[in-house]
């Protein structure tokens, strides 16, 4: 049994289409689990309820985290280390190996510049400070406890679910609507951003396979070094739409929170706008002898996708 908790979001989704590959035993656990695939076992819960998560934990060969939170700090603040731990002793209770889907929030400053496996945990925002003592939590437990897991690292994403992902509101969702689209900060700096259904790919690669355990892996993403500005051309050009854009700055940002919830607290994170975000899956990459979709071919698919649903 393999099992995903948080299988409604944009990962979990994706993930529950991945995992068929290697088993059909998957379980779907979250407040109201749907079916990805036929046999699929659904399971609702509330993961921050510690008695209905070890029930979701329990008989389970391999348990992916994919949930997410309230885009609040206070939020994560409380939500998240308390899931961990409880998370971690129901793993190490049933014997279940724990594959963690995270961001690379507890990395800051200018080492988002080039973001590898190896770059110094160095939070440079209070949501960042919550995911670098998540993470410790994990590592601690894998040389302390002997939990086997594994730490996924993804950066920025878009795919078909559009309110989680910033670009797909800023880019797509104006471009669809005939308006100017828009780009925090700094469009002429390095941006990477990871396709959901190639994150969650890499997810389940990782997940059964042995040896990845005890160590953290970035997700395959396209090693090409793409710009704010770029990235919109490929919307554009895909969509036949205007490429002229509009450059949200700082003190903006707040305000587009109000209309945008997924921005409401982007602010303390623009420091992945403001400079180079490059994010280096290379190591993945040299280990599954793997290529990653291209950008262009990411924004084609998801855009066909998305015609198909509307």
């Amino acid at each position: 049994m393999q099992t995903i908790l948080g299988s409604g979001g944009a990962i979990g989704i994706e993930l529950a289409s991945s995992l068929t590959q290697y088993t059909n035993e998957i379980r779907l656990v979250s407040r109201n689990p749907k079916k990805i695939n036929d046999s699929d076992i659904l399971l609702p819960a509330d993961l921050t309820n510690k008695e209905q998560l070890f029930k979701a934990v329990e008989g389970s060969e391999t348990v992916y985290l994919t949930a997410g939170f309230e885009y609040k700090l206070s939020v994560w603040k409380q939500t998240w280390p308390a899931l961990i731990k409880n998370l971690i002793d129901a793993c190490l209770k049933y014997n279940s190996k724990l594959v963690f889907f995270d961001n690379v929030y507890a990395i800051g400053g200018d080492n988002v510049n080039h973001i590898t496996e190896n770059s110094p945990v160095s939070p440079s925002s209070k949501k960042g400070e919550v995911r670098a003592e998540v993470d410790r939590l994990i590592t601690d437990a894998v040389e302390k406890k002997d939990l086997k897991a594994l730490i996924a690292r993804s950066p920025d994403f878009f795919g078909v679910v559009i309110q989680t992902s910033v670009m797909m509101n800023m880019v797509y969702n104006n471009l669809i609507k005939g308006k100017k689209p828009q780009w925090l900060c700094n469009a002429k700096v390095i941006h990477s951003m990871g396709y959901t259904p190639e994150l969650a790919k890499g997810t389940a690669m990782l997940g059964n396979t042995g040896d990845a355990y005890g160590q953290i892996w970035n997700l395959p993403v396209d090693s090409e070094k793409i710009t704010g500005e770029e990235w919109i051309n490929l919307f554009a050009e895909e969509m036949n739409a205007g490429n002229k854009y509009q450059v949200i700055p700082a003190w903006g940002v707040k305000l587009m929170g109000i209309f945008i919830p997924v921005l409401r607290e982007t602010h303390e994170m623009l420091y992945q706008y403001d400079r180079d975000y490059y994010f280096d899956s290379s190591k993945f990459n040299k280990r599954f002898g793997y290529t990653p979709v291209s950008n262009q071919s990411a924004v084609k698919e998801t855009l066909k996708k998305l015609s198909k649903k509307n």
